[in-house]
């Protein structure tokens, strides 16, 4: 299934066309903050091949456009055990600094592309990446799926989250959403520092490391518990990334549909790619850019989906 690093870059079949730091985990996030300022935010992908007919939009969501919570994530009935320690940054960089990749893509092994086989629903996933023009809210996108009952896994950045302190905590406090880790500096997890979208990736397994703890740490800090998924900035991971997440108790996170093209689609079009959604789908749009076509391509898209009987689901 892995390329080797020598060829040209795999491109899933889900996307129409190609679109050692400091060793205490205990760092301020304010001086990560500091440091990852000027990351760019995730960039556009090329456009689409095929534009095809614009979703019309409905007046108004129907009164049935409930959507039914399928798996409400970890904060079912059954209590958790505590999950074991994570390995130390020294630990991470002995283990697995010398290892070669052997894939570098957005579908590196062990990563969460679809959902199981006998998932019912389809998974709606929203990135806030935050830095320079990034760092937006968008309120209009969260009340379409509060109206809605309808549950997302919502991927926060360490910079969105320093931005948005009272939304990050709002969100974190809605049983409707699960938050996910998107990373301290959002860049692509890479053990050879490969670059996506003109983003460079991290260099090595301790930047790794340094990539996904700190900001564990601090949606810990706000939830009270460890984040189950991690979506690297770009969601460009080698295989070697892949494997240290596992060891440090997070699952990487990919997508099979990309309903806004990193926020950069107009209405019509996130209306159409959304709604190709089916169930198994996962589905990555954003949530930090207000001014865009996301909110209401999506409103768009799941009130066909609802009327259609879909329904919508967590990551398992």
């Amino acid at each position: 299934m892995g390329k080797e690093l020598a060829v040209e870059l795999h491109v899933p079949r889900h996307l129409s066309r190609a679109g050692n730091g400091p060793g205490r985990r205990a760092v301020l996030l304010a001086a990560v903050l500091a440091v990852s300022a000027a990351m760019p935010d995730r960039q556009q992908p090329p456009r689409p091949a095929a534009q095809g007919p614009d979703l019309p939009a409905p007046d108004s969501a129907p009164d049935s456009a409930v959507s039914t919570i399928l798996h409400s994530g970890p904060d079912g009935d059954a209590v958790a055990a505590n999950p074991p320690a994570a390995p130390s940054r020294a630990w991470v960089v002995d283990t697995y600094g010398k290892r070669p990749a052997r894939y570098w893509g957005l579908e590196a092994p062990g990563v969460l592309a679809r959902m199981p086989p006998a998932a019912p629903g389809i998974a709606l996933t929203f990135d806030f990446c935050g830095g320079p023009g990034g760092s937006g809210f968008d309120q209009a996108l969260v009340d379409t799926l509060r109206q809605r009952r309808i549950p997302a896994t919502l991927f926060l950045n360490s910079r969105w989250i320093a931005a948005n302190p009272a939304a990050t905590h709002q969100l974190a406090a809605d049983p409707l959403f699960e938050v996910a880790n998107h990373g301290t500096s959002h860049k692509p997890l890479s053990t050879t520092g490969n670059a996506a979208y003109g983003i460079p990736g991290t260099r090595n397994a301790g930047e790794i490391y340094d990539e996904v703890m700190p900001n564990n740490d601090v949606l810990e800090g706000i939830t009270g518990k460890r984040p189950r998924y991690f979506r690297p900035g770009t969601a460009y991971m080698d295989d070697v990334a892949t494997d240290i997440l596992g060891a440090l108790g997070v699952k990487p996170a990919g997508f099979s549909i990309n309903g806004d093209g990193g926020a950069t689609f107009s209405a019509a079009v996130v209306a159409r790619e959304v709604g190709k959604a089916r169930a198994g789908d996962v589905v990555i749009c954003h949530g930090n850019h207000p001014n865009g076509g996301t909110a209401e391509g999506l409103r768009q898209a799941v009130d066909k989906l609802l009327a259609a009987g879909m329904s919508f689901t967590h990551l398992p």
